[in-house]
């Protein structure tokens, strides 16, 4: 089985990252603009749902081996 070495924008780690870096950008920008808001806050919900998908599918895979 190969192991593939390419970065994947649907990985766990990518979006989780990307969350971490939104979070900190809206705690250090004390006004925050809100037409840089509404993007900010578009993008954090779609890499939330990706980990929170990973995070299920790791779930299932794991009782499956119980």
């Amino acid at each position: 089985m190969a192991t593939r070495k390419t970065a994947n924008t649907n990985s766990y780690k990518t979006n989780y990252d990307k969350l971490k870096t939104i979070a900190d950008t809206m705690r250090e920008t004390e006004n925050i603009d809100i037409d840089q808001l509404i993007p900010l806050v578009e993008e954090a919900s779609k890499a939330y749902k990706v980990c929170q998908e990973r995070i299920e599918a790791v779930e299932k895979v794991l009782k499956g081996v119980e």
